[in-house]
């Protein structure tokens, strides 16, 4: 056992980033978001003539995610990806769009049939001693969901609990502990296990690693590779990093400002990125050569994210992309094809459409200096 405490109306869009043919593999998909959009009326005085400012927290996000698939979101902090994860798991309802497992439209299930939905949905949170009811031993923690369910009578219960912290890798002593006497990491399985309880289909795990020390991110990180083997797990993890999704997911999609810019398998996206926001990620994340950093400075994005409650007209990242001509500002770039599954919503792209290379157009385009890889 690791030292406890020693861790710290709905828009219509053709063919939507993410949703596009063969982003599931041709699998029917398991979980499909469609058109989400979720707006935030911000509190204050209201100026006499103008409307009230809010946030455009999801604007117009649509994905898929396959049986045992992982799918990856990225993106700046405040770009909407806790939000959507949120609307995923039904913490929140979207102004408009769709949540569909299976098939069926979560936000039009009421009472108990919405309960029993949601024992399919589980989510694991960023910050794992928040998470997690300080009042509580864990034993009672992770036995929490099957008594609210239902499910097993109370010595089924108790067994259920023990074979979860097997499962995740704790001892079974750690069931008479309360949250604080363990690590970071320990609090992190803690969290893993109780979204397995109810057996799930699906977890959305926030920012899994974000919070823990490096040298235990791996750890939890493989963890979950391999209960997603064990269980048939199908995962949405969201985060910052490029490199922990990169480590985690099949399918990657680019979040900025609320609208999903790129979204394809993990290597064209981190091999091959068609975006320009998606290249600058990839520059700032480190690399242990001292020389290959010094030569990277300047390609991460610059500037700061624009006020999401003014969003810029046309695309939203044309504030800070050096391709940006007056057509992004006029004009919303809408989702084009790069190759199978693979599509982004640029007018000045970094690789040449699919489209384009039907009517014998060029190469990729060369990138300028400032986004070389």
């Amino acid at each position: 056992m690791e030292s406890p405490g020693r861790e710290d109306p709905e828009p219509e869009h053709p063919d939507p980033v993410g949703g596009g043919p063969g982003a599931g593999g041709g699998v029917p998909p398991l979980l499909e978001a469609r058109g989400l959009v979720r707006v935030y009326p911000l509190r204050g005085a209201r100026l006499p003539g103008r409307p009230r400012r809010a946030v455009h927290a999801v604007s117009d996000v649509s994905f898929t995610l396959a049986p045992g698939e992982t799918f990856g979101l990225v993106g700046e902090s405040g770009c909407g990806k806790t939000t959507l994860g949120r609307l995923l798991v039904g913490l929140d309802r979207p102004d408009a769009g769709t949540v569909a497992l299976d098939g069926t439209d979560l936000g039009s299930l009421r009472g108990r049939e919405l309960r029993r939905r949601r024992r399919d949905l589980q989510m694991v949170f960023q910050d794992p001693f928040s998470s997690l009811d300080p009042r509580m031993r864990v034993s009672a923690i992770l036995r929490e969901p099957l008594a609210i369910q239902g499910i097993g009578t109370a010595r089924e219960q108790h067994a259920r609990v023990a074979d979860l912290m097997a499962e995740v890798g704790l001892p079974k002593r750690g069931l008479d502990l309360f949250p604080h006497e363990f690590s970071g990491g320990q609090r992190q399985r803690v969290g893993l296990a109780r979204a397995l309880a109810l057996t799930p289909k699906v977890i959305v795990a926030d920012e899994p690693v974000s919070a823990l020390d490096v040298s235990v991110r791996a750890q939890v990180l493989n963890l979950m590779k391999r209960l997603q083997a064990a269980h048939g797990l199908s995962y949405v993890v969201i985060s910052h990093d490029l490199a922990v999704v990169r480590h985690l997911a099949d399918r990657i999609g680019v979040m900025y400002l609320g609208r999903l810019v790129e979204s394809g398998t993990a290597e064209d996206v981190c091999v091959r990125p068609a975006h320009p926001y998606t290249a600058g990620l990839l520059a700032a994340v480190p690399v242990p050569d001292p020389a290959a950093e010094r030569a990277k400075r300047g390609q991460a994005p610059g500037g700061e994210l624009p006020d999401p409650a003014a969003p810029p007209s046309g695309c939203r990242f044309r504030t800070r992309c050096p391709l940006a001509q007056e057509r992004c500002a006029r004009e919303e770039p809408l989702p084009r094809a790069f190759g199978p599954g693979h599509t982004a919503a640029c007018h000045f792209p970094l690789r040449t459409p699919l489209e384009d290379h039907a009517d014998g157009a060029g190469a990729d385009r060369v990138r300028p200096e400032g986004l070389s890889r």
